[in-house]
């Protein structure tokens, strides 16, 4: 495969993967006891972490926004910030539920059906459902720097995308243009630096996503377009 480097983790990385997952459990706990069905995705869900990675919980459907922020708030998690959020014109607008002040967790879900080569960004960087993550399930994904991390007993094996692709596809479970697609979105954010995404809108305390997403729809004929597709 070449340049396939080991990582062996040390016991204080052990330990942040646990508590990290911990927190995410929590979190996934509530939702799953009010029948909404989250994952965690990203370096929890591969074991990959680091003091800087995010708790990352994703709802793959719409739910009723008004209904998530009191089930929250119920069971004791301070509501930060709410921001609605599309990465681009022709992608779904997510809700994003800040749940600290550093925003590095969070609970989203799709404010509109998600299409198949939307929800498969999550199976690229790698994702758990709440009974894969009380199992301590870890699954190969992508990480932000193109490297393909798979777990294994002692930490995890990477290896670069680059010449990999079609390995990194089979491990998956996905197909190579998928990859392939990913690569060039994450190349030009590492290239060129973050733009920033389309549209970023906060939304108050007092107001539901629903009812901003509806103000912006009857403003925006292409956001229109991709909530009836």
């Amino acid at each position: 495969m070449g340049l396939e480097v080991k990582v062996v983790y040390s016991r204080d990385r052990w330990m942040l993967l646990k508590n990290l997952r911990s927190k995410a459990g929590k979190i996934m706990s509530t939702l799953a006891a009010r029948s909404m069905e989250a994952i965690v995705y990203g370096s929890i869900a591969r074991g990959d972490v680091k003091p800087t990675s995010d708790v990352d919980i994703f709802i793959p459907y719409p739910v009723s926004s008004t209904l998530l922020q009191v089930y929250l708030e119920e069971n004791n998690f301070k509501i930060y910030r709410k921001a609605l959020v599309q990465a681009t014109p022709s992608y779904v607008p997510k809700a994003y539920i800040y749940l600290d002040e550093e925003e590095s967790t969070s609970v989203s879900f799709p404010l509109a059906k998600m299409r198949r080569e939307e929800l498969e960004f999550y199976r690229l960087a790698g994702q758990l459902d709440y009974t894969m993550l009380k199992q301590n399930h870890r699954v190969p994904g992508i990480n932000k720097e193109l490297k393909l991390i798979i777990p294994v007993e002692e930490g995890h094996v990477e290896i670069p995308l680059k010449s990999n692709v079609e390995l990194a596809a089979k491990v998956i479970g996905l197909n190579p243009q998928t990859i392939r697609s990913r690569i060039r979105v994450l190349k030009r954010r590492m290239e060129h630096g973050r733009t920033g995404v389309y549209r970023e809108v906060d939304v108050s305390r007092e107001e539901s996503f629903e009812e901003v997403l509806g103000f912006l729809e009857a403003r925006d004929p292409a956001l229109r377009r991709r909530l009836r597709a």
